[in-house]
Order: C-alpha cells, then structure tokens, then sequence
C-alpha cells in the first residue's frame, strides 16, 4: 500500500513525499523470523533450567538448614530446622576441604600445561602438509576421549594394579624399578595421567579446528618468504589460535577443579585415595555416605562459588589481553 502526496509553492518545484505502509504479512514473516533463532534455544534453555539451574537453586536452598536431632534417647524423630550461614562457616574452616581443594590445585598447575603441551603438538603434526594418514592419526587420538571416563579409569586400574599390571610385568621382565603407581606419592600423578590420556585428544581438536580457519594464503606467503614448517607454526598457528587455546584453559580448569571419577574408581584398589580426596568427593561422601545433605550442599555450594571466581577473572583477564 502506497499513500502519495504533493506539494509545491510554485509551477517550477514541486516536493513529492511517498509514505510506504508494509502489509501485514510482511510484518508478520519478520517478527517470526527474528524470533526463530530463540525459538530454537528453547529446548537447551529447557534442559539446562531443569537439569542445571533448579538444583543448583535446590541446592543453595538446602544448604541453609540442618537436620537437629531432640531427646538424648532418640524417641524424638529428628527435624529439618534453619541453620542460617553456619554450613558455610563450617566449610570456610573445614581443613578437609582445604586440603582436598590444595590437591586439585596442584594437580591442575603440573596436569593441565602438560595436557594442553601434548595437544598442541599434537594439532600441530595433525595439521602439517607433509604428515602421512593424517586422518587416523586424528581419530587415533580423539578415540579415548570417546571413552567414558568410568570406563577409563577401570583400565588404568588394570594397568597400575601391580599383579595385573603388563607394565609392571614388563619392567620386571627388563629387571628395571617398579614404580608403585598406587601409592600416597604417585596416586596424584597416576589420576594426572589418567586425565591427560582422555582429554588431550578433545583439545587437539579445539586447536585442529582453529588451525583450519585460518587463511592458507597466510601460509603461501610464509613459505614464499622462506619461513620453515616450524617457523610457521610458531608465529602464524600458534598465535592466531590464541583464543581456542584460552578456551581449552578454561574447560581444563572447571575439569580440575570437578575431579571425581578417576579418584573414585581408583579408591577401591588404592588405600592413598581417602573419602576427602578432592572437594568432590567430600561432598559427595558427606551427602551421600552420611545422608548429610545439607552439609554437602554447602560443599558443593562453595565449590561452585569459587569455580565460577576462577572463571569470571581467567575470561576477564583474557579480554583485557586480547583488547576485547
């Protein structure tokens, strides 16, 4: 629909004013279309309220009361009562929690630059012109992150078992020291190797797929100005995937500081592992084993709490790296 009007003083100049009035059809089919793309985060919004959010909430909620019991003969049933902050004042002086959090600490500062080291080797061979079966050595490497941790965990128990152990067969057989892979000193770093084992191959194709964004006449011009394989990769992959690499970071660091299923299969063949391992593990023995869910609640509260620190500075020191 057009609406036209004219004006004009004189015979010479004239001004001609058009007013345009779209259908409503048209404004119909752009409302939708604006809306389509929320439309279909429906569904993930849904799972994560419903699977992450509520009992995150749940959890907070829970963490403020305390079951009290009544009575010194047990005759009165014990109830549910308001505790206020004194879960949280408890896990705030909780040296078990400390410790356990220590732990994680240190296995993620010797862990994770080791982890993320392998990967980026191993994006680079992958990505390399002259690297025969690149396509299986990619899946190769991918393959045991396709593992699920569980399961993971139960073959590197097969493997640190000494009596099951082929690698410790294998050293015996060569008479060369057996490390205990299941003692107090090394559990740490076995669990380390069981998590660098799974999860180099996720981040190898974080940085892979970054690799293959990047322009190839960026290489052409390297290699026209007589810049080695080696050279290239050190001053136009590497730092042109910077923030594929930051993101591998982050997820590592959540990882780290979520550490449970390795340590929890390897608890049952190695004593060094103790129900407050890892904060994880604490809670989950304090909510689960003893039934004290409020406790562990706040646990788990105060595990989310100072994960989410971690990442909120990790991401706003990047930013401000980067210039973002």
């Amino acid at each position: 629909m057009e609406i036209s009007t004219v004006a004009g003083e004189s015979s010479t100049s004239a001004t001609q004013t058009t007013i345009r009035i779209r259908p409503p059809r048209s404004r119909l089919l752009a409302i939708w279309n604006g809306a389509t793309p929320y439309l279909f985060l429906i569904p993930f919004l849904v799972i994560f309220l419903a699977f992450f959010f509520a009992p995150f909430v749940y959890d907070i909620l829970q963490s403020f009361y305390i079951l009290k019991h009544f009575g010194g003969l047990g005759l009165t049933p014990p109830k549910v009562v308001w505790n206020g902050l004194a879960n949280y004042q408890q896990v705030l002086t909780d040296a078990n929690f400390w410790r356990g959090f220590g732990r994680v600490l240190i296995f993620g500062i010797i862990q994770i630059p080791v982890m993320m080291g392998i990967a980026m080797i191993l994006a680079l061979l992958i990505d390399a012109p002259l690297l025969p079966f690149r396509r299986f050595f990619r899946l190769a490497a991918f393959v045991p992150y396709a593992v699920p941790g569980v399961v993971a965990a139960i073959l590197w128990g097969y493997f640190y078992t000494p009596s099951l152990s082929p690698i410790v067969q294998a050293l015996s057989a060569v008479h060369l020291p057996v490390p205990n892979f299941l003692s107090n000193s090394t559990i740490l770093w076995s669990i380390g190797n069981i998590s660098t084992w799974e999860y180099a191959g996720f981040n190898m194709l974080i940085f892979y797929s970054a690799m293959q964004a990047i322009p190839q006449e960026l290489y052409e011009a390297a290699r026209l100005d007589g810049l080695s394989e080696i050279a290239i990769a050190r001053y136009i992959k590497i730092p042109m995937i910077r923030p594929a690499f930051m993101l591998g970071l982050l997820f590592s660091m959540i990882g780290t500081l979520q550490l449970f299923n390795e340590p929890e299969i390897l608890h049952g063949i190695s004593g060094a592992i103790t129900p407050t391992y890892t904060p994880i593990i604490y809670a989950y023995n304090i909510a689960i084993i003893q039934s004290n869910f409020y406790y562990g609640g706040a646990i788990a509260a105060i595990l989310g709490i100072i994960t989410f620190i971690f990442s909120y500075f990790f991401v706003l020191l990047t930013q401000r790296q980067t210039g973002a």
